[in-house]
């Protein structure tokens, strides 16, 4: 465990968006936008994904991911400063209160025309939290139980096999996750973290490699799969998704729009959907690698993402962004 004198963990970032088929076809630019922003206590990382419907979408989706990074920073600090799982919620939910208010005035009007999405991730030493609207995807690496930082910390339970995480959240909680509050006020929700059980506890002992795990995704409000909820819908408070994850074990964050969804996860035979461990393997390895090298990475992603392999599942748009705590003190 990180002792409270040793510096916060730096970070490793990558993000990419893709033009998707359709949009090429059409001579539409990409509608997708990510941002990053590292602090002095974490990181704070944003996408969003441009309605296509919308004829200034692009614009929407640039903006918001600007506001986000900006009005996310205060909230990136390690836990001990954080105050508890209450609090946590809380912060993530005004930190996106105040993006949303910053986005209508910046529209100027009737904020359809850039219609978007967001999904924000706040990482620092000992948590990460997500606040999320519309169909965006996070998921997080979870260290090995004898990696430095990945060991049994004796908190509650965050997700199927992560150990030394407790998790509160708001809006639908999936399985395995603490908290049962809803979103529909508006508000982080009432739900709460639980104490690990023996069982909990003993899923990723012995682990040798890394775990990947999918938080619970925001609520659409819609009975069509096509269907999203955007930053400035007026329903969008009320399907806000916030989630703190109080883990030191995490070591990774991904953040990906819904164009990417058939290649990040696979069909479970009963439950939610799974991870694409390899895939994400792949990716986090790369990112930790000491030769890693910027453009060799977006030149092999770029690649992948125009591959008949991609574009045969989906014509959208595609943005990921992930990072690996990368210490260098």
């Amino acid at each position: 465990m990180r002792g409270p004198d040793r510096p916060p963990s730096r970070w490793r970032v990558h993000g990419i968006s893709s033009t998707g088929y359709r949009h090429i076809r059409d001579n539409t630019p990409c509608q997708d936008a990510w941002d990053r922003l590292e602090t002095p206590g974490g990181l704070v990382l944003a996408v969003a994904d441009g309605a296509g419907s919308a004829p200034r979408s692009g614009e929407g989706a640039r903006e918001a991911v600007r506001l986000a990074v900006e009005a996310f920073a205060p909230v990136a600090a390690p836990w001990r400063r954080i105050g508890g799982a209450r609090l946590c919620r809380e912060r993530m939910t005004e930190a996106f209160h105040e993006v949303r208010a910053r986005y209508l005035r910046w529209c100027e009007g009737p904020p359809g025309p850039y219609a978007t999405t967001l999904t924000v991730v706040v990482a620092a030493d000992g948590w990460l939290g997500q606040a999320s609207v519309g169909d965006g995807l996070v998921l997080v690496r979870a260290a090995p139980v004898d990696a430095p930082g990945g060991g049994d910390t004796g908190a509650g339970s965050a997700g199927s096999g992560m150990t030394g995480a407790s998790m509160t959240g708001s809006g639908m909680a999936g399985p395995g996750f603490a908290g049962t509050g809803t979103a529909g006020t508006g508000t982080a929700g009432t739900g709460g973290a639980t104490e690990r059980g023996s069982t909990e506890r003993g899923v990723r002992e012995g682990a040798a490699s890394p775990s990947y795990h999918l938080l619970p995704r925001a609520h659409t409000g819609s009975e069509y799969a096509n269907e999203t909820v955007f930053l400035g819908s007026p329903t969008a408070l009320g399907q806000l998704r916030v989630d703190c994850v109080r883990d030191d074990g995490i070591d990774g964050v991904l953040l990906s729009t819904d164009g990417l969804t058939q290649a990040l996860l696979r069909r479970a035979p009963a439950g939610p959907p799974l991870p694409h461990d390899a895939f994400l393997g792949h990716l986090f390895d790369r990112l930790g690698r000491s030769d890693y090298d910027h453009d060799e990475e977006d030149r092999r992603l770029s690649d992948f993402l125009a591959s008949d392999q991609i574009t045969r599942v989906t014509g959208d748009d595609k943005t990921l962004l992930w990072a690996i705590r990368h210490d260098d003190h």
